[in-house]
């Protein structure tokens, strides 16, 4: 909760120290796809989708078409590894840059990018058993899966705003570390000669805001 507030605070000074032309609130909400891919193939993984929603705020610039749009969203979204479900529930809170290029008074396309902090607030552990050949033997062993509290990533956009108050757009969202350590339990680290195993999410969003 203390680094959540403190993203709020730097929200919040990022509105007050910035040079702002016009300041809009609104609503986001929208759809992500979530695919699990770790650095050595121990686990099988596949994409799930998922949702997000919550406030938004835009700044405008006084620096022809530039702004800043900053949110605070629940985010919910799966991972099946070896056919478990992975759920990871967080607040998200990205701050982007935007540069807009108008089509006309009512209408344009907006490019965008910036950091993005996850606090996860959902279940952060889970384990699991699973049979796996060990020298030659079908042997039961647990399998563990830890998020990690926090997370930092990169967020790459696009969209169209029409009217100046609705948009719709769409974000590629790289993970900058690992969000998550699968490992296995002591007994098949001993038989293996391995520790850990790191999991990066990267993530598809399509998004609506509505703006007032």
């Amino acid at each position: 909760m203390k680094r959540i507030f403190t993203a709020v605070l730097l929200m919040l000074a990022v509105v007050n120290t910035t040079q702002a032309r016009s300041l809009k609130f609104g609503l986001k909400g929208g759809l992500n796809v979530t695919s699990m891919s770790f650095d050595e193939k121990v686990f099988d993984s596949s994409n799930k989708a998922g949702f997000f929603i919550g406030p938004t705020a835009q700044i405008s610039l006084p620096l022809g078409g530039l702004g800043v749009d900053i949110s605070a969203l629940y985010d919910q979204k799966e991972s099946k590894v070896n056919d478990n479900s992975i759920k990871q529930q967080s607040i998200l809170i990205p701050v982007n840059l935007r540069l807009k290029l108008g089509l006309g008074s009512q209408a344009g396309v907006y490019l965008a990018a910036g950091p993005q902090f996850g606090f996860n607030v959902g279940d952060s552990k889970y384990t699991w058993q699973s049979l796996k050949d060990i020298k030659g033997t079908q042997q039961q062993i647990d399998n563990e899966f830890q998020l990690k509290k926090s997370n930092f990533s990169i967020n790459l956009g696009a969209g169209i705003y029409l009217n100046k108050h609705f948009e719709i757009g769409f974000a590629y969202n790289i993970a900058m570390g690992k969000t998550a350590d699968a490992t296995f339990k002591e007994a098949v680290n001993t038989a293996i000669g391995k520790t850990e195993d790191d999991a990066k999410a990267k993530t598809w969003t399509i998004s609506a805001a509505i703006l007032f």
